[in-house]
């Protein structure tokens, strides 16, 4: 079995190196680590529409019979809507609290109520409790110190974690554009082989199944992806031109703008069995507001 701490320290190191230089953030006075809420609730509504794919099957599959579900970095609900018809009971955490009303209001359309939590995961875990299944899409590449993370997930899961991410870190897809418009090469690791690398070396047993998610429509229009792509890459509003034709050269069409560093299509499941004991919560979610 591989050395757990070298492979965790690997890991922090690896998503250290993506920081910003001082000089490229202290140029513009945005914020590049952009938060497209818009996106993101697009994503959710498109998925519960028509959920699919490994992520879904496998929660799913642990949801017979069904039971509580726990979404950390929950979004606007992308991973957990989907499965309402399973879940008895919703808890969603996520930082950000735009997030959590859109998941809010697609939960309550549905009928259905969802119990949100703004904090950071494991900070919130003891007040979230446990659930028969836990849910973490696209939110390990952002946590450097990964082992309490991964160790509140399976500690709160008395069924199943299942996450997902992208196969290779979601900026990685922004490097060309680091590189033509700053001169700066940017990292390429880690990777999800990475992570469940670490998973299998703190004897967790990962299962594991990479696949390519089907594209949809991110943005609402060609102008908005020009928007966030410029916000990304630390450049001033002056320069959405010259974005907009680098976008263009990369073979993205402005009638059908798909995102860049976020998540991508090529995704892998990641599973494994949770420690947390009792019996479920009999908590059922409300039909209605």
């Amino acid at each position: 079995m591989a050395d757990a701490a070298g492979l965790l320290s690997r890991w922090r190191d690896d998503l250290a190196a993506w920081a910003i230089p001082e000089h490229v953030t202290a140029a513009v006075t945005e914020s590049p680590w952009v938060l497209p809420r818009q996106v993101f609730a697009r994503r959710a509504d498109r998925v519960s529409a028509a959920p699919s794919g490994p992520s879904f099957e496998r929660a799913w599959a642990a949801l017979d019979p069904p039971g509580s579900v726990l979404d950390v970095g929950a979004g606007a609900g992308a991973a957990c809507l989907p499965l309402l018809p399973r879940t008895t009971a919703l808890t969603a955490v996520d930082t950000d609290a735009g997030m959590l009303e859109r998941l809010s209001e697609r939960a309550a359309a549905a009928g259905r109520a969802a119990r949100t939590m703004l904090g950071r995961w494991p900070d919130v875990a003891a007040e979230a409790g446990p659930a028969d299944v836990v849910l973490c899409y696209h939110v390990l590449y952002n946590v450097g110190d990964v082992r309490p993370f991964l160790e509140a997930l399976t500690g709160s899961a008395r069924r199943l974690v299942v996450a997902e991410m992208t196969e290779r870190h979601p900026l990685v897809m922004l490097n060309p554009l680091w590189l033509r418009f700053h001169g700066l090469a940017r990292p390429t690791t880690p990777t999800a082989a990475d992570m469940i690398a670490i998973l299998d070396a703190l004897g967790l047993r990962p299962g594991h199944l990479a696949w390519r998610r089907a594209g949809g429509p991110d943005y609402a229009s060609f102008g908005e992806l020009v928007d966030v792509t410029r916000r990304r890459l630390c450049l001033p509003p002056e320069r959405a031109g010259e974005v907009a034709g680098a976008l263009a050269e990369t073979g993205i069409s402005p009638e059908h703008p798909v995102d860049l560093g976020s998540s991508g299509r090529d995704v892998v499941t990641i599973w494994w069995d949770g420690t947390a004991g009792g019996d479920p919560s009999p908590a059922v979610l409300d039909d209605g507001p």
